[in-house]
């Protein structure tokens, strides 16, 4: 057998992420032991009602053909709408694309702009994908502390430091995955000014834009109108419970946009109608759900870091936006993965090991708290159990 393409080769095998763990708690689950899960990001309730019901009526309807590859004309232009009531600029409508899921369009993003040694600057820890889209592109890697002194969030100043003349792309996400990080608008202001001083694009991951507790959502595609050098990502998955659906959009400069759209021609041709449907029933309709299902989550949030923070060795900055808890455990003298994979072992209570999520993440565990009161609280005093015995 010949060998692979070597762009293939340069992607790691994911031992213990999300669907590594999820496989390793199921096979547990399978033997019969009970598993609380905490690590898979999403929502633990069902799409809204109102969704759902579009996607069928729009099935019922005959929307179930081809359609144009950068999105249907209604879809894109409730997108408009949204842009314009959430960060105060109006794209048109050939600075939209329609994408199956955000993480294809983190890897639509940065294969628009990078080349085989050009730089990419992303936080670390951070969400996956990045890393390995620039892994398969062969792009060089960069990447910020996320520090835990500074609340996780991007520094300004660790940015510059890390620009070089080969930097082409700076990788943004707020709220962010996996500690859940809000930049504030400042700070997101003047990476917005460096990258234009320093003719770098800009790729902001809001897929958690309306998923905040305390502080009020700020864009860096302001500073451009998305219409020179950002590119923009959200979505449906989490605010709309709709992570099966693959539902989410790009805004960005209308050339980026058009190379991106012979990209997808070649793939997966276009996102299928009735789902870009209930993508127009969830940007359109009632929206007082997500501030009661955030309020739900802010008593999670306050359950798990104070439970967190009562457990030995064990330390807990307060997330500020999307549903993950991001402890320390540094003290406790284990790695990461040992102690993730001991809790799930000996407790049943499944989370991920901070380098998951880059090697900045050693040292911490990562717990998606979308689930109930009853089940953190049991969680908290399994492990405080655990704990107590090492």
């Amino acid at each position: 057998m010949k060998s692979l393409a070597n762009a293939m080769s340069r992607i790691p095998p994911d031992e213990c992420g999300p669907f590594a763990v999820l496989g390793k708690a199921t096979e547990l689950e399978r033997q019969g032991k009970k598993i609380l899960h905490f690590e898979i990001g999403q929502p633990d309730y069902k799409s809204p009602e109102h969704i759902s019901k579009a996607a069928i009526d729009a099935i019922k309807d005959g929307y179930t053909g081809y359609v144009g590859t950068s999105g249907i004309y209604d879809f894109k232009e409730a997108i408009q709408d949204e842009i314009e009531t959430t960060r105060g600029y109006r794209p048109n409508l050939d600075q939209i694309l329609v994408v199956p899921g955000g993480n294809t369009g983190i890897f639509l993003a940065m294969a628009s702009v990078l080349n085989p040694g050009d730089e990419v600057i992303y936080p670390n820890p951070s969400f996956p994908t990045y890393a390995l889209a620039a892994h398969y592109l062969d792009a060089k890697h960069a990447f910020v502390p996320a520090k835990e002194k500074n609340d996780f969030r991007l520094s300004p100043a660790d940015i510059i430091e890390r620009i070089t003349d080969k930097t082409k792309l700076i990788v943004i996400n707020s709220p962010q995955n996996p500690t859940g990080a809000v930049t504030k608008k400042a700070e997101l202001e003047e990476i917005a000014a460096i990258a234009e001083e320093k003719d770098i694009f800009i790729f902001s991951d809001e897929i958690y834009s309306k998923m905040l507790y305390d502080e009020k959502h700020y864009s860096c595609s302001v500073q451009d109108s998305a219409k020179e050098r950002t590119i923009l990502l959200d979505g449906m998955a989490k605010a709309y419970a709709m992570t099966g659906w693959r539902l989410g959009y790009l805004v960005a400069p209308k050339e980026i946009i058009n190379k991106m759209c012979q990209f997808v021609v070649t793939s997966y041709s276009c996102v299928p109608p009735f789902i870009q449907k209930a993508g127009i029933a969830a940007l359109k309709g009632d929206q007082t759900f997500i501030q009661k299902n955030m309020t739900v989550f802010r008593k999670r949030r306050d359950a798990i870091v104070k439970g967190l923070n009562s457990l030995p060795n064990v330390s807990c900055v307060t997330p500020q936006g999307a549903f993950y808890a991001f402890p320390n455990i540094t003290k406790t003298g284990m790695s990461s993965i040992d102690l993730a994979d001991r809790i799930l072992q000996e407790t049943g209570v499944a989370c991920l090991p901070g380098p998951a999520f880059g090697e900045c993440g050693e040292g911490f565990l990562r717990f998606s708290y979308s689930t109930s009161l009853e089940i953190i609280d049991e969680a908290i005093e399994k492990m405080r159990i655990f704990l107590e015995t090492i």
